[in-house]
């Protein structure tokens, strides 16, 4: 991933410190060896490890210790202190690990520290991932480095490795972000891992008596254990002219990558949709010094999800930036030299059209399989379908959730490539139960929301701080209780609410 490692400051680790120093949950940021490095405490036990997050060069100092873990301010991926293996999505890669010296009051970076590799592990003799996606792919890597030996396959229908996909909507489609950002890794790694990564071909059926994949090419994959991780598809507009060329969806590689060549020479932009996607596009469009419109039929811009006041500053935001908003109405046509038509009668000229007016799981495979499904394929709290055997993640599982006690389904990144780990897991015996706290983060022009939590609905929004001065926390209660809290500029204390969550889950047994 992209990034640029932290500046280095504070003390000289390898000239040593004193113990007294290194404050228990508070961790010291230093370097050694021309390297930034982190020195935390936890009880009388201390640990050094790279103080650069590797997912996206995030400052770890900025983060948040918990225990013997450090978490990331920017994206909350987890990493263990005592091996720098990556406990928590989405970061790909381990933290460097340095070894420490003791004498007396005083601690040294004596340099680099070889962590031994992951004990081989038992497990089923074939694993096949249906799904090259956040899940599918999270799953492949965490097989591997839990030590599974086994043969692992990935079938995904796009032609494209596995790729970053929040950002074909944000940094990469506003052109920020090189093409090189958006693949998680290069073909090779897959080869190195024994990871069999087929793409292009889809699976057309589950033969599940025979405990066999049926391919598009006409092959069959037998799998001892299953993971489907189909993800979601976009919803498809139904109205005239919704098929033109200049017409696009966003969701895979290939759709960003078209939209980018169209904005090239195109002057007018509408996005019909005022979605996280919509948004996001209209944010990027406008980085391209594109005009641009948004239709869509509600009120105010992610009320659904966020609430009026998010939905009022994001308005504001985005008309700060010279986006255009027609709300309450909807697109009836769209015509090739007219432009799009409103419900109102006017029109709005638009070399460019993208529709971004939600996504609907892909539940076919999961359908034809005979799998329990519930608006989603329903699976158990270690994700297990009704099906032994075979596992769901990401946008199709619909799993009961510890935090809020309903059953959820969540189309978020990071909750995808979550579950992916969790789900390797039990595939090789773990027992895990899936309680992590879903989180995701979109961005519109300088201002990130970090929303931590699940609110389906909620009775009331308490604002703490401003959001016109983008320093902000707002929680939502349902009963009393809150199910999600959403901040903008203040990423400590999404740390800390994502942690109490998780505690206060696990303390109460829900």
């Amino acid at each position: 991933m992209g990034g640029s490692a932290a500046a280095l400051s504070g003390p000289d680790l390898a000239e040593g410190v004193p113990v007294s120093s290194i404050l228990e949950g508070t961790p010291l940021l230093g370097h050694a060896g021309g390297e930034a490095v982190l020195l935390a405490r936890s009880g009388d036990e201390l640990f050094a490890v790279s103080a650069t997050c590797p997912h996206y060069g995030a400052p770890l100092s900025d983060g948040l210790q918990v225990g013997q873990t450090v978490r990331c301010p920017w994206h909350h991926a987890r990493f263990d202190l005592r091996t720098g293996a990556l406990a928590c999505a989405p970061a790909l890669n381990p933290l460097t690990c340095y070894a420490i010296e003791r004498s007396g009051n005083t601690v040294r970076v004596t340099g680099k520290r070889q962590v031994p590799g992951p004990t081989p592990a038992a497990g089923p003799s074939k694993v096949v991932i249906i799904g090259a996606g956040a899940a599918g792919h999270s799953a492949a890597e965490t097989l591997r480095r839990e030590g599974y030996q086994g043969q692992v396959t990935v079938i995904g229908a796009d032609e494209s490795v596995p790729y970053d996909r929040p950002n074909l909507s944000k940094d990469y489609l506003a052109g920020n972000a090189p093409e090189e950002w958006i693949p998680l890794r290069g073909r090779d790694f897959y080869a190195e891992q024994k990871i069999d990564l087929r793409t292009g071909v889809r699976a057309t059926a589950i033969d599940v008596a025979a405990r066999a994949v049926v391919l598009s090419d006409g092959t069959r994959v037998p799998y001892e254990a299953l993971l489907l991780a189909t993800g979601a598809e976009p919803v498809r507009l139904t109205i005239p002219g919704g098929d033109l060329p200049h017409v696009y969806t966003l969701r895979t590689l290939a759709d960003s990558r078209a939209i980018i060549a169209r904005a090239q020479s195109a002057k007018r932009a509408v996005v019909l949709g005022a979605s996280f996607i919509g948004m996001e596009v209209a944010a990027s469009l406008r980085a391209r010094g594109l005009e641009v419109h948004v239709v869509a039929p509600q009120a105010r811009p992610l009320e659904r999800v966020m609430g009026p006041e998010v939905g009022d500053f994001v308005r504001a935001l985005h008309e700060a930036k010279g986006v255009i908003f027609h709300l309450g109405q909807a697109a009836t046509s769209i015509d090739a030299e007219r432009g799009v038509t409103l419900q109102s009668g006017g029109v709005l000229p638009a070399d460019l059209v993208v529709a971004g007016i939600g996504v609907r799981p892909v539940l076919t495979l999961a359908e034809s399989a005979g799998l329990a499904l519930e608006g989603g394929v329903r699976v158990n709290a270690y994700l297990e379908t009704s099906v032994p055997g075979i596992w769901a993640a990401g946008d199709i599982a619909r799993w009961p959730d510890p935090h809020t006690g309903q059953s959820i389904r969540v189309e978020h990144w990071v909750v995808a490539q979550r579950q992916g780990q969790t789900a390797a897991r039990n595939m090789l015996g773990r027992r895990e139960k899936f309680d992590a706290v879903p989180f995701f983060w979109s961005a519109h022009y300088d201002v990130t929301f970090n929303y931590v939590g699940h609110a389906q609905t909620w009775d009331s929004i308490e604002v703490d701080g401003s959001l016109a001065e983008r320093s902000c926390t707002l929680r939502y209660k349902q009963g009393g209780r809150t199910v999600a809290v959403l901040t903008v500029g203040r990423d400590a204390e999404s740390l800390q609410v994502e942690a109490e969550m998780e505690s206060a889950s696990r303390q109460h047994g829900i």
